[in-house]
């Protein structure tokens, strides 16, 4: 079955409703452009129905492959099995992907009562012991099947994924796994939905003028702007990046900041959106479902089907990033710090005052600040320039088609096309921050790529952010952080639209965990390329590109504070592997992780916050076992982008390179040869300490 069905953990949907399937858009579609979902017709009252009817024809096509007389062969068992379920998979991905950008009360209510059945019926396949008999039965034969490198990788994986699910447990066992993964799934929904409630349960209204007064115009424009949509006099600060960091980076206001912050780090801790109960069970659980499968960790039985492969690898890459660089990353804090004693702070600094501190330092230390940047990073300019970006790299356009349907009026949606006119996708762009949206930036996929009968099936690819808002008289203006965020979901995004292949569950991002952060993570680099900012950073209303002296300023500005951001990465790696490697029930999970991160800690510790308790990642986002991912994936961006370097920043002969050995491969081969073949050797960990500590 498709990884979307069986993996989702965050769900949502509705009560009640329509039961005309016939007129039910999400079962019988009209004709749009591609096939793309037509959301403006699709209701809340819609979902239970669509999940009810494609529920029973998934069943119904599991069963006619349990109950097929032919011998058991790799068309008629594991090709059906990969081709089954497909109304479910686009019922469930249109559901779960909405419900991360436009939820509601009533929705994320339906997904509490939909969630049991879909998980039900994933354990209901992969338990299924006839059905495991026909796939261990293909399997014993592939030696003598003649299939290709894909059949062959499919068939391995359909193999592999019954058995990480359960087929080869006893009766028992199995029932012990359909409790654990059922209570896991729920927890997890749980989870996800505590966190937003939490984000969206605080802000801070200000209404004295004089507290706003030394903010940079376009902070008070958007904490106004807050306030004014929320029916408030004054100015408003969230819970949401975009709204909280821009405040705690300009405010000297002590005390506000540190409301703003407490609130933010003690998400889900205690009160109506507990969630340290829920860290404590779903930890526990992720446990016993490791035992039960013979391994003594759940990151042991995470990590198999990993690049880094094993627990001790991890560990050990964890702890040579931190202990080369935890030294460097306290006299950062003791840079800072010092500082700001010396202009006038007499207290300790705490973390509600670091962001403040740090912009003070950075703006003496290379003389330029964030009001000065923004109006160069205008948004819709800067799509443009990476659009421009992606054309020189790999001869792509984007055309915006205002036929697709959206489902929000913030998104806007893109036809993707060959340099010959050949279509390649469709790329939806959601931006901004909303009450109804979770809070990051990340790219999705509405459909992901296929063939069927020698016809691709090209994706449908969404990219969403809670970038800047515009404001009345300004248009978005991104910080550099935002532009580089948007650069690195723009890489996931060609990821899915560059797919290539015959099976959906091998093409575009299914790749393993710790790889699938390389084409994101190298785009980041083209961000402090002098020729890059030349075409991307413009300023708003003179149309002057930015000035050499103040683009030279960031580029140099980047290895500021660069050990104290590695530590603070390795740090969240270190969380996530220390609830993941437990071979014992945790008993006080603050604690427990205040135990974890001690090697790691850099700034004051603060009494009443916990980071897991807002860790979606590794809670209910898919990281467990995998936060890491991303310092490992630094390591092969590093060294790759040395690639592009030698070639040529804009080089199409290094682009098509990157796009045929890397992007378009999917998961067909091991991640390790994918990356060997387009650098020519593998990375090593050094380059990237010595590319901090330069």
């Amino acid at each position: 079955m498709k990884k979307q069905i069986v993996t989702f953990v965050m769900a949502a949907a509705m009560l009640g409703g329509c039961n005309s399937i016939e007129n039910n858009p999400l079962i019988n579609q009209g004709q749009t452009p591609y096939g793309t979902p037509e959301f403006s017709k699709i209701k809340l009252e819609h979902y239970k129905p669509a999940f009810d009817y494609a529920l029973a024809e998934a069943r119904k096509e599991v069963d006619a492959i349990v109950n097929n007389t032919e011998e058991p062969t790799f068309e008629n068992t594991i090709v059906a099995m990969e081709r089954s379920g497909e109304l479910l998979n686009h019922v469930s991905t249109i559901f779960f992907v909405l419900n991360g950008n436009e939820t509601s009360d009533e929705m994320q209510a339906l997904a509490i009562e939909i969630q049991p059945d879909l998980v039900a019926f994933s354990n209901d396949v992969n338990l299924n012991p006839q059905l495991w008999e026909r796939v261990k039965a293909v399997y014993e034969q592939k030696e003598n099947l003649g299939l290709n490198e894909e059949e062959a990788k499919l068939l391995e994986n359909t193999y592999k994924g019954f058995v990480r699910n359960g087929a080869n447990l006893s009766d028992e066992q199995k029932e012990q796994y359909r409790k654990i993964s059922e209570e896991l799934s729920g927890l997890s929904l749980h989870f996800e939905q505590n966190v937003l409630s939490a984000t969206n349960a605080f802000s801070l209204n200000i209404t004295d003028e004089a507290k706003v007064a030394e903010l940079p115009a376009f902070v008070r424009e958007a904490m106004a702007a807050e306030a004014k949509a929320r029916g408030e006099e004054g100015w408003t600060v969230t819970l949401q990046q975009a709204s909280m960091f821009p405040f705690l980076t300009y405010s000297s206001d002590r005390e506000l900041k540190e409301q703003v912050w407490r609130a933010s780090n003690s998400r889900c801790v205690g009160g109506e959106f507990d969630n340290l109960k829920n860290v404590q069970r779903i930890s526990e659980l992720r446990l016993e479902m490791a035992r039960l499968f013979g391994y003594q960790t759940y990151a042991d039985f995470v990590l198999e089907e990993r690049m880094a492969e094993k627990t001790p690898t991890v560990l050990s890459f964890l702890e040579e990033l931190r202990s080369a660089t935890i030294a460097y990353a306290k006299k950062d804090y003791k840079a800072v710090a010092a500082y700001a004693k010396k202009n006038g702070a007499d207290y300790e600094s705490m973390p509600w005052d670091w962001a403040y501190w740090n912009e003070k330092y950075k703006v003496a230390k290379f003389s330029y600040n964030e009001e000065e940047v923004k109006p160069y990073f205008e948004l819709e300019n800067v799509k443009k320039g990476i659009f421009t970006l992606a054309e020189r790299l790999y001869g792509i356009r984007f055309v915006e088609n205002t036929a697709i349907d959206v489902y929000h009026p913030d998104v806007k949606a893109y036809d993707v096309l060959e340099e010959n006119g050949d279509f390649l996708g469709v790329l939806y762009m959601d931006f901004f921050p909303r009450a109804t949206k979770r809070g990051g930036a990340w790219m999705t996929a509405f459909r992901e790529m296929k063939s069927v009968d020698g016809q691709e099936v090209r994706p449908f690819i969404s990219l969403c952010g809670n970038f800047t808002k515009p404001t009345e008289s300004t248009p978005s203006l991104l910080t550099f952080d935002e532009f580089e965020t948007f650069l690195h979901e723009f890489g996931h995004c060609l990821h899915g639209l560059f797919a290539k292949g015959t099976y959906e569950s091998l093409t575009g991002t299914n790749v393993y965990r710790d790889f699938v952060e390389l084409p994101s993570q190298v785009l980041e680099n083209w961000a402090i390329q002098p020729e890059f900012l030349d075409i991307v950073a413009v300023h708003y209303q003179t149309g002057e590109k930015m000035p050499a002296e103040l683009r030279d300023k960031i580029i140099a500005s980047k290895k500021y504070l660069a050990a104290y951001a590695n530590i603070r990465q390795v740090s969240f790696g270190t969380i996530d592997m220390a609830y993941h490697t437990i071979t014992e029930p945790i008993e006080d999970v603050v604690a427990f992780e205040r135990k974890a991160s001690a090697s790691t800690q850099v700034l004051p510790v603060v009494e009443g916050t916990h980071m897991g308790c807002s860790f979606s990642h590794i809670f209910s986002g898919g990281y467990a076992a995998g936060y890491y991912g991303y310092k490992w994936a630094e390591v092969l961006d590093a060294d790759a982008f040395e690639k592009f370097k030698e070639m040529g920043i804009f080089s199409r002969e290094c682009g098509n390179l990157f796009r045929e050995e890397v992007l378009s491969k999917g998961g067909i081969r091991h991640p390790m040869e994918l990356y060997v073949a387009f650098r020519g050797h593998e990375p090593e960990t050094q380059a990237l300490i010595d590319e901090i500590l330069k």
